[in-house]
This record gives C-alpha cells, sequence and structure tokens, in this order.
C-alpha cells in the first residue's frame, strides 16, 4: 500500500514538473480553442471546395510569449496552411513561458476547419484531391496576372498580353465580387489587429488590376 502511494506521489510530481516546463497559453486551453474559433477566417478557395480538416502548426516562442518563427507540420498546400500560419501569429504575446522552457524547441499545435452547412459530405476523396491539385496548378496562373499588374504599375512594359490577362482572370473567378470579398475580409483582419496579412490581402487586390482598395492601402498600410 505504502509503495503504490508513493509510487502514485512521484508521478503525480513529475507530471506537475513536466507541465510547468510547458508553454501554456493565457488563460488555459479553453481560452485558447475560443480564441482560435473565433479568429479562424475561412479561406475563400477551400470553403469553396469543401476542404476541411486539421493543419499541424509547428513555431517556436521566445521568453516573452511571442511568436518567433512558425511552419507548416502537415497540411493541405492550400490556403488553409496560409490561415492556419496566420492564427499562430496571432496568438503571439499571448502565452506563458516558463524561465526553464528551452525556446529552441518547437511546439506544435492543431488548427481545425470544419464546414457546416455546405453540403459538404457529398464530396468524395475523390473531388478532394482534385481540389488540392486544382489550387496548385491555379498559383502559376494566379502569379502570371499579379505580375503583370505589378509591373504595369511599377512603369515597366507589361508587354501586349492584356487580353490573355483579362481571360485569365475570368477563367480564375477573380472578378469584382471576388474583390469585394478580399477587401471585406481584409477589413475584417484588421480588426483583429492583425495589419500584415490584411496588406497582403489589399495588395494582392492592387495586383489584380483593381483600385478598390487604394485607399485602405493608403490608410492602413505604408
Amino acid at each position: 500500500m505504502m509503495l503504490n502511494w508513493l509510487t502514485s506521489f512521484w508521478l503525480l510530481l513529475a507530471t506537475v514538473f513536466i507541465s510547468s516546463d510547458t508553454p501554456s497559453f493565457k488563460g488555459g486551453q479553453k481560452n485558447l480553442d475560443a480564441f482560435i474559433s473565433r479568429s479562424i477566417i475561412y479561406p475563400e478557395y477551400s470553403r469553396q471546395n469543401c476542404l476541411q480538416g486539421t493543419v499541424q502548426v509547428s513555431f517556436q516562442l521566445n521568453k516573452a510569449g511571442r511568436i518567433v518563427d512558425s511552419k507548416i507540420e502537415k497540411g493541405f498546400g492550400t490556403d488553409l496552411d496560409d490561415e492556419a500560419l496566420r492564427i499562430i501569429r496571432l496568438t503571439s504575446g499571448r502565452w506563458l513561458v516558463p524561465s526553464s522552457f528551452d525556446t529552441t524547441q518547437y511546439l506544435t499545435l492543431p488548427i481545425n476547419f470544419s464546414l457546416r452547412e455546405y453540403n459538404c459530405d457529398e464530396r468524395t476523396s475523390d473531388d478532394i484531391r482534385e481540389a488540392i491539385a486544382t489550387y496548385k496548378a491555379r498559383e502559376d496562373l494566379t502569379n502570371a496576372i499579379t505580375n503583370y499588374y505589378a509591373k504595369r504599375s511599377a512603369g515597366k512594359p507589361a508587354g501586349s498580353e492584356e487580353q490573355h490577362i483579362l481571360n485569365l482572370k475570368e477563367q480564375l473567378g477573380y472578378n469584382e465580387r471576388f474583390i469585394d470579398r478580399m477587401i471585406r475580409q481584409a477589413q475584417q483582419k484588421l480588426k483583429q489587429g492583425d495589419r500584415e496579412s490584411a496588406c497582403e490581402d489589399l495588395n494582392f487586390v492592387k495586383n489584380l488590376g483593381s483600385n478598390k482598395a487604394d485607399k485602405l492601402l493608403e490608410e492602413r498600410c505604408n
């Protein structure tokens, strides 16, 4: 009986020691879950194509509890990964780091994405794989568009391919409705205090050849 009690005591002591040496989110796990839930802005492409699941993000903290590095440990290769990294960045400064913690270590946090009421149950695994492959194929086409308008904005010769670029924009759905959604998304991120990601969205709008984000860019990103 005494041996069992001592064993339990040392196990408890070891558990306390280990947990006290690990960074924790201010307010505990419940606060972390709530923060992630209210901060996620479901990415456009993944929402439209019923991409959902868990992205594993690894990150490093400094002694002040700020994020100093982050990377995708396991993801989808789509905009879900970008949003998971953004959420991790938003937690910066909200961690309590014990003085004994080795800040060269990486912590891993799962960011779960779930879609409800989008009829996603009808999507097959083949549909999901095709959507992920399509996303990756779209990236090169998107880069062709943004490079064209970035050159034109800088006053550099952009070639005589404007009609081709307009066709690409139509093919990828980069229309006025899409641009309006991107601006609203950027405004939501600004409300969250995420100026970096908001300005990325606004610059993306500009590099789609639109001037709709110019005022916000001037006010918030210069």
